[in-house]
């Protein structure tokens, strides 16, 4: 999973990121400090596998990952190459969804490069930048097709296609938004509208960076970030409310501290917990364990897959030669104590091909080849 950070210049996008990788990208009280995009991989914090570790006394932990892309702030004009522009959209076409940091808290020792506060302004600004960076993709291609089909009709298709987009978008809409239903898409058709690979059709969540005091509450009583609520619900994106600040002071405790220091806010888990579950929810993704005496790993999956796509996930070959899956759910094995006692209770089961893997269960996967 490959998450991008965006947003306006001094949002408080790289002191997030900071705090989420602890990567060090630099963060600074002027537009543009963030030059080259800042990478970071980060584990994906799950409690189940450190039990599942002690329980098989697993010489390795191995938890599934996340990949944060710091993006340089856009501005006003950046489709068109104003600020760092360009080189920056190029970078967000990379990533599966996009975490659309937003100021929500007053501060006047930090510039806004706008001078007022005013988050929906800021999300608006982006997604035009958004939009005229994807309508210049769909003109160029669409130039392309036009010629084509004046010798091939078989390109008329595409050519109606992406007129209907560029139709939409060119009265602001984004193109997740961009209703494609009348045209009654084949799957072909669909991969086709996927590999333009529009900024605007990727998921966004937004991510209110509030005020510490306005994070214990969760942002109910910042006006900023209700605001922010309201515009996601209307477009049907997510939003969690985080204090980079305060996470910034959280990467710098190790794991006692960290509770003790959530504990005195009030708050019961970190930024990057509540990032992981959202980003989860948003792709539509799951996570499988594997557990033994070498490793205890998870793995992630979209929700759906079955036991072979799976066992895939792990080797080729395990998917090629699938026989069958022995699943335990996280939670029937812990309450068993053991996996062999879980066995002699008749909660290990055996599954075929068929079967559509849960957030949680333990696999182990049987296969020949």
């Amino acid at each position: 999973m490959k998450l991008g950070i965006v947003g306006l210049p001094n949002v408080g996008k790289s002191t997030l990121f900071n705090s989420l990788t602890q990567a060090g990208a630099d963060a600074a009280n002027y537009p543009f400090c963030t030059i080259d995009p800042n990478v970071g991989i980060v584990p994906v914090p799950d409690e189940r596998l450190r039990r599942l570790t002690d329980m098989h006394h697993s010489e390795k932990l191995t938890p599934a990952v996340i990949e944060f892309v710091d993006i340089a702030g856009l501005v006003k004009g950046a489709s068109k190459g104003e600020g760092l522009g360009n080189q920056f959209l190029s970078h967000i076409r990379e990533v599966d969804a996009i975490v659309h940091v937003v100021r929500c808290f007053e501060d006047s020792n930090v510039v806004h490069v706008e001078d007022k506060i005013d988050p929906i302004r800021d999300i608006e600004i982006i997604d035009i930048e958004l939009v005229l960076a994807d309508l210049e993709i769909i003109e160029r291609r669409l130039s392309k097709v036009l010629k084509s089909a004046k010798s091939d009709k078989s390109y008329q298709r595409e050519a109606d296609i992406l007129e209907h987009l560029k139709a939409q978008m060119d009265k602001g809409m984004k193109a997740r938004s961009a209703s494609l239903d009348s045209l009654n898409l084949s799957q072909e058709e669909e991969e086709l509208v996927k590999n333009l690979n529009l900024l605007t059709m990727k998921p966004v969540m937004y991510a209110a960076n509030v005020s510490e005091e306005d994070l214990a509450d969760d942002g109910v009583n910042c006006d900023y970030a209700r605001r922010v609520r309201e515009l996601a619900e209307r477009e049907g994106s997510s939003v969690f409310v985080v204090c980079a600040k305060i996470e910034s002071e959280i990467a710098e405790l190790d794991d006692d501290e960290k509770l003790m220091f959530l504990n005195d806010l009030g708050i019961s888990e970190s930024g990057l917990d509540r990032l992981v579950k959202a980003s989860y929810r948003l792709l539509g993704l799951i996570s499988f364990l594997t557990a033994g005496p070498k490793e205890s790993r998870a793995w992630t999956i979209t929700r759906g897959t079955k036991a072979p796509g799976a066992a895939g996930k792990i080797h080729s070959d395990f998917e090629r030669g699938f026989i069958r899956a022995e699943i335990v759910s996280y939670a029937d094995l812990i309450n068993a104590g053991s996996y062999a006692a879980a066995k002699e209770r008749g909660l290990v089961r055996s599954e075929g091909k068929e079967y559509v893997m849960k957030d949680g269960d333990v696999t182990l996967f049987r296969f020949n080849v």
